[in-house]
C-alpha cells in the first residue's frame, strides 16, 4: 500500500519528468508514475533521427542545468545546436539520464484506474497499489490516441499496423510494404524500411512532401536577424509561436484556437530526409478509398485525378498520426471523464493547465487545443513545466 501523495504525475516522458524537476526545485512534493521515456524507447523505429534541432531536443530543469548539449559533451557525442540531426538513441538515453538525476524515485508502473475521492483522487496501479492524491497531472503522451483510418482498421491485424508499432523495421525485410501518410513519421518509416531491405513505398493524399528548411551552423548574423532561431525552427512567426502565443493563447475564443491549431506547424519531415526518400517509390495525390484482404495479402484501392489504381502488398502501415480525445483515456472513471470540459475532444484548460475538474491537470500534446501549437512538440515542455509548477506550488506548500 503506497502512502497518499500531494501531487501525482502520470507519465515519465519529456513533459512528466520536466514538470517533476520544476516542482521539486520549488520544494513541492510529487510522485511520478510511468516507465521513463516509454514511447521513445518502444514506439519509434530504430535508426530514427529527430526532426527537431539539437537546441530544441532537450528536457527542462529550472536552471537549464542538464541540457542535451551538456549530456553529449560529457559523453563526447557529437552535438550542434542545429545542422546535426539528433538520433533517437541519443535522445532516449539522455532522457533516462535526466530521470535518474532529477526523478530517481520514479515508480515504473502503469495507472489502471483514477476516480474522484474525498479531497482529491483515488489512483489504482497495475501491480495492485492504491493511494489517494490531492492533485494529478496527466502527461501521458500520445500512445492512447493512435489513429488508424476506418478503411484499414477492418483488415486482419497481421496485415496492418500503426507506425508506432514498428520499432523493429528489420522484421519486414524482403516484404512489400506500403506506408500511408505524408508527415514526418510516414517519411521516416518509409526510408528506414527501404534501407532495412523491405520493398517499401509511400501513399499520401498530399501532392508533394514537405521538409523543414535546411539548417546551417554557425548561422551568419544577417540570417539570425532576419530569421531568429526558435524551438520549432527559424523565423519571426515561430518566435511569436514559442515566446508570445503560449501566454495569450488560453484567452482566445475556442473557434480561433482550433483554426490556429489546424493551420500552424503542419506535418513536415527533417531536412536531412529529403535525399534519403529519393529512392522510395511515392504515390502522391492519392486517396485511399478501400482496402481488402486477398490471399493473405492486402489490396489497396487508390483514387487520384489521373484515375484509379490498385496496389497489392504484404503489409500496410498507417502513419496517420494521432487524434487526441479525452474519451480514450479509459483509465479515468466514466464519471470523471464526463466532468472534463472539452475543446475539440481535448480538455479545456486554464492558463495553468488545470481542467474543469479542480486538481486535475494535463500536459503534452493533448493540451494543444487549449494551450497552443507548440504543445505538440517536446519543446513545449519548458513552458508547461513553469506554468504547472507555479500553479501547483502555492497550494502544495500550504497543504
Amino acid at each position: 500500500m503506497l502512502s497518499n501523495a500531494d501531487t501525482t504525475i502520470v507519465g515519465a516522458g519529456p513533459y512528466g519528468l520536466s514538470i517533476a524537476a520544476h516542482l521539486r526545485a520549488l520544494g513541492a512534493e510529487c510522485r511520478v508514475i510511468g516507465t521513463p521515456m516509454h514511447t521513445w524507447l518502444t514506439a519509434m523505429p530504430d535508426g530514427m533521427m529527430l526532426k527537431s534541432a539539437g537546441i530544441s531536443s532537450t528536457l527542462y530543469d529550472p536552471e537549464s542545468e542538464y541540457t542535451l548539449e551538456k549530456y553529449c559533451g560529457e559523453r563526447r557525442i557529437p552535438y550542434q545546436h542545429m545542422g546535426l540531426p539528433v538520433s533517437l538513441k541519443t535522445f532516449s538515453e539522455y532522457g533516462l539520464s535526466f530521470q535518474k538525476r532529477f526523478v530517481p524515485d520514479t515508480i515504473d508502473d502503469e495507472v489502471r484506474f483514477v476516480d474522484l475521492a474525498s479531497g482529491g483522487f483515488k489512483v489504482e496501479l497495475r501491480d495492485g497499489g492504491i493511494f489517494t492524491t490531492r492533485r494529478i497531472v496527466l502527461a501521458v503522451g500520445l500512445s492512447y490516441f493512435r489513429n488508424i483510418p476506418d478503411v484499414l482498421e477492418k483488415l486482419p491485424a497481421e496485415l496492418r499496423s500503426h507506425s508506432s508499432e514498428n520499432k523493429e523495421v528489420g522484421r519486414l525485410k524482403g516484404r512489400d510494404v506500403v506506408v500511408v501518410g505524408g508527415g514526418s513519421s510516414a517519411i521516416d518509416l518509409a526510408v528506414l524500411l527501404h534501407e532495412a531491405g523491405a520493398n517499401a513505398s509511400l501513399v499520401a493524399r498530399r501532392p508533394s512532401l514537405d521538409f523543414n528548411a535546411e539548417e546551417r551552423w554557425p548561422r551568419p548574423i544577417h540570417e539570425r536577424i532576419r530569421q531568429p532561431m526558435t524551438g520549432v525552427g527559424p523565423g519571426w512567426k515561430n518566435l511569436i509561436l514559442t515566446e508570445v502565443l503560449p501566454w495569450i493563447y488560453p484567452y482566445f475564443p475556442d473557434d480561433y484556437k482550433i483554426r490556429t491549431l489546424r493551420s500552424t506547424l503542419g506535418p513536415a519531415a527533417g531536412w536531412f530526409m529529403r535525399e534519403r526518400i529519393a529512392d522510395v517509390p511515392l504515390h502522391l495525390g492519392r486517396h485511399l478509398v478501400a482496402a481488402a484482404e486477398k490471399g493473405g495479402r492486402v489490396r489497396l484501392y487508390l483514387r487520384s485525378a489521373a484515375g484509379d489504381e490498385v496496389l497489392t502488398v504484404d503489409h500496410v502501415i498507417a502513419a496517420t498520426g494521432y487524434r487526441t480525445d479525452v474519451r480514450k483515456l479509459h483509465f479515468l472513471s466514466e464519471g470523471l471523464r464526463a466532468r472534463i470540459a472539452v475543446i475539440a475532444d481535448a480538455p479545456s484548460l486554464s492558463p495553468g493547465f488545470e481542467s474543469s475538474v479542480p486538481g486535475l491537470y494535463f500536459a503534452g500534446p493533448i493540451t494543444a487545443p487549449s494551450s497552443g501549437p507548440i504543445m505538440r512538440f517536446s519543446v513545449g515542455a519548458g513552458f508547461t513545466s513553469r506554468r504547472i509548477s507555479r500553479s501547483i506550488r502555492p497550494a502544495a506548500l500550504a497543504a
